[in-house]
């Protein structure tokens, strides 16, 4: 099973939508991350800002009135309180401990008398007027992911130093809402990108439409010239195609009907003129040549008028219409019989798609015994086969007798044959439906001529 898509309009879609995903997608974890990173120098930034505020109040007070105005200034977020000792070793290169250094001395409009210290490891709880230990900061609440414990040592400018502690988020805030818009975005987009691939391959839908029905000998109208430039020049050229080659089917089709026309008077004086010939074995080898000539030019008005397809196309049952074709020989006593698939309705030109299985149905009587037809509805289409009990066909001559004129009676029959059109006018049909007619020798015998039709 193929997953992706084979029509144009599906890879347009399928490959636009899986750019637009990856780009959401990295869009989405960067702008995740940006915010975590700003939410965590928010919470940073405004740490530092009141343990500043905190520290300068306190530095003003009276050195007896700190550790009262500490435990008043403390909340259950974050604790203060004072010592005589920093409760953190002295400050290590980290990244966290040079993030704060640096914001401390933004903050500050005075040198510390010694470096702030910082940790966002050591879980250090203040201890309470009764130096009995206090509980630790509440745990976060649900909707944030992760947290670190943050410790913080300030020196007072005389002695002393403050000590602060909270929990600050390092998880950022909850993906699920960026998620969701990202999601809607992507729907809205990939909208947008359905209704754009349609704009686009609609004309060409078209043009594949007109295209197949102008191969079968429709009659096409000429196509609106709508969509993308490149569609509007592609449609332009097909129209101007299609034109130029009815234009030349037609002259070419008047011109052998004007030949074929302008013969049937000489022809006709021939004949009277023999009639005067003296010597019946000359009078009688003329009139045969005479009238093959007729034939033959009959043939050519015939063919022509086929080639013409003025037919319009129409749904038919197929089964029903090889059997009318069938029953017409063997109401004539020819040896010939129909295997009925069963109902089969096909659009085609009826009238025309008669003659040529009727001329393969004849062509296998007179030069294979007897003609066996058979229908069969196949998944590419239907399948039209007449088999004969003949001589065959050598191999190298097989694609020979599809030519105007020809005749093999040599290799199939002692009788002279046709005028060498019946296959010619056949293909013709059959070509005209968008098939394809081929000959082929049986193993167990004879010659076999199957046509295989386009899905109706």
């Amino acid at each position: 099973m193929r997953l992706f898509p084979r029509t144009l309009g599906g890879q347009l879609v399928a490959l636009l939508a899986i750019a637009l995903l990856v780009s959401i997608a990295a869009t989405t974890v960067m702008f995740y991350r940006e915010r975590v990173d700003a939410v965590q120098a928010v919470e940073r930034t405004g740490l530092a800002e009141r343990i500043a505020s905190v520290t300068r109040v306190l530095g003003l007070a009276e050195p007896q009135e700190r550790a009262a105005m500490a435990d008043s200034a403390s909340s259950p977020r974050l604790r203060f309180w004072i010592t005589d000792e920093s409760v953190l070793p002295a400050p290590e290169a980290s990244d966290g401990a040079v993030i704060y250094a640096k914001q401390f001395d933004d903050l500050f409009d005075f040198p510390l008398r010694e470096p702030a210290r910082f940790s966002d490891e050591l879980a250090i709880m203040p201890p309470s007027d009764l130096d009995a230990p206090r509980p630790p900061p509440p745990p976060p609440p649900r909707r944030i992911r992760a947290s670190v414990d943050v410790t913080v040592s300030l020196p007072f400018s005389d002695h002393g130093w403050l000590n602060a502690q909270t929990r600050i988020r390092t998880g950022g805030a909850p993906a699920w809402p960026l998620l969701i818009s990202s999601l809607i975005l992507a729907l809205v987009m990939l909208g947008l990108i359905i209704f754009a691939a349609r704009r686009v391959t609609r004309p060409l839908k078209a043009l594949a439409a007109s295209a197949e029905a102008f191969g079968r000998g429709d009659a096409v109208a000429p196509l609106p010239e709508s969509g993308p430039d490149e569609a509007r020049r592609l449609i332009h050229a097909f129209n101007q195609m299609q034109e130029r080659l009815s234009r030349f089917v037609t002259d070419r089709t008047r011109m052998l009907a004007a030949i074929g026309h302008d013969l049937r008077t000489p022809i006709t004086s021939l004949k009277l003129r023999a009639e005067m010939v003296d010597d019946e074995e000359t009078r009688q080898k003329m009139r045969a040549t005479l009238d093959e000539m007729q034939h033959m030019t009959e043939a050519t008005l015939a063919f022509a008028r086929d080639d013409a397809g003025a037919e319009p196309s129409r749904a038919v049952d197929l089964a029903a219409l090889i059997e009318s074709a069938v029953d017409d020989l063997a109401e004539m006593g020819k040896p010939v019989s129909f295997a009925d698939a069963g109902r089969l309705v096909y659009s085609c030109r009826p009238t025309a798609l008669k003659r040529a299985i009727g001329n393969l149905i004849e062509n296998a009587i007179q030069y294979g015994e007897r003609a066996r037809v058979r229908l069969t509805a196949a998944p590419s289409g239907p399948v039209i086969a007449v088999e004969d009990d003949g001589p065959g066909i050598p191999a190298e001559r097989i694609d020979e007798v599809f030519k105007p004129f020809t005749r093999l009676e040599s290799s199939r029959s002692r009788e002279t044959g046709g005028s060498g059109l019946g296959l010619s006018i056949a293909r013709s049909i059959v070509l005209a439906h968008g098939g394809t007619l081929a000959l082929r020798n049986r193993e167990d015998g004879g010659l076999a001529a199957e046509i295989r039709l386009p899905p109706g």
